[in-house]
């Protein structure tokens, strides 16, 4: 890519970690340092098709340049790391690869499912198993010869439950349910009630079927879901033991797959509602991985995911193990 490498390029790294929901841009420097950043909404090929992506990633790589203050003359950099939602399949990352190349930002460009720069954040060397859960629900593993095991993340058809979109859906339903007679009684109707400021959970669903309120405000349930059932709701802690259930599941499905049940795996827990839910709900996913490997250590991630990208970019280029520490310090959560 590239007719070679400008002054204000070298040894920099472009890093893409793109959601459902939102993206972060990192430019990093071969020594660790974060020289400039941005956010926009989510850009995934899968929700926005491959043009609108490539436009939405370009357009919030330029503004993390001026940011850095460095030129926009391409090549922009050493390298781009670029990981995404909806790249859950080879002929999609082919093809999103094809498109970003065209655009000339670096001289070399790797491109893979977010799930991996998730688990290149969390973990110390990017190998283990990694659960995202945001919009979605996703898990991903490598092991210490490089074999990986992935999940493809297309929803209901491939299989999947538990994104923050569906659980507020339950809440809905079970608020719903409640209301009109057809289940039991739960915390979660006075809740959606209050939630969006109405009369009843009636007038929240003719809301929605009219499109007064966008259909994304279910995933705001989510949150309320976890609330109601630490308060001693049943109703929303049978949706809650499922979900724990569902990230364990995804856990040991990999590790099985992957052959580390006998050794110490890290097991990365990341996307907004993993590192939402508290303690209690983490603590019982930890207790039913242990079940299956009790060498694991399973946590949340204290740094954004688009810093494994970044990793992964300072892999690529030959970084120091230094740079890298100093990153992750960097970028921590507090």
């Amino acid at each position: 890519m590239g007719g070679g490498m400008t002054a204000g390029s070298q040894d920099v790294v472009v890093a893409i970690d793109g959601g459902n929901s939102k993206t972060d841009v990192l430019i990093v420097s071969r020594d660790g340092r974060v020289l400039g950043q941005s956010r926009g909404p989510g850009a995934s090929p899968q929700n926005i098709g491959v043009d609108g992506s490539v436009q939405a990633l370009e357009k919030l790589v330029l503004e993390a340049l001026r940011g850095a203050g460095l030129p926009d003359e391409r090549p922009f950099a050493t390298h781009t790391s670029a990981y995404l939602a909806g790249l859950d399949f080879p002929r999609e990352e082919a093809i999103l690869h094809a498109a970003l190349a065209a655009r000339g930002w670096s001289d070399t460009l790797i491109v893979g499912n977010d799930t991996l720069a998730l688990l290149r954040a969390g973990s110390s060397d990017g190998t283990g198993v990694a659960v995202v859960c945001g919009a979605g629900i996703n898990g991903a593993g490598v092991s210490a010869d490089g074999r990986e095991h992935r999940f493809p993340a297309l929803g209901k058809i491939s299989g999947d439950w538990g994104g923050g979109y569906r659980l507020g859906e339950e809440a809905l339903w079970w608020a719903v349910r409640a209301e009109d007679g057809r289940g039991p009684s739960t915390a979660l109707q006075a809740a959606v009630t209050a939630h969006f400021e109405a009369s009843s959970v009636l007038e929240v669903v003719q809301r929605l079927h009219f499109q007064d309120l966008h259909s994304d405000s279910i995933h705001g349930l989510c949150p309320l879901l976890f609330a109601v059932a630490a308060d001693g709701d049943e109703v929303a802690q049978d949706v809650v033991d499922r979900f724990v259930e569902e990230v364990a599941l995804l856990v040991s499905v990999i590790l099985r797959r992957l052959e580390l049940t006998e050794e110490a795996p890290e097991v990365i827990l990341g996307g907004g509602v993993l590192t939402g839910v508290g303690a209690q709900v983490i603590a019982e996913i930890e207790r039913r991985c242990l079940k299956v490997a009790p060498q694991a250590s399973i946590q949340v991630v204290d740094v954004a995911p688009v810093v494994g990208a970044a990793l992964f970019g300072l892999d690529t280029i030959g970084a120091t193990t230094a740079a890298k520490v100093a990153l992750k310090a960097a970028t921590k959560r507090v």
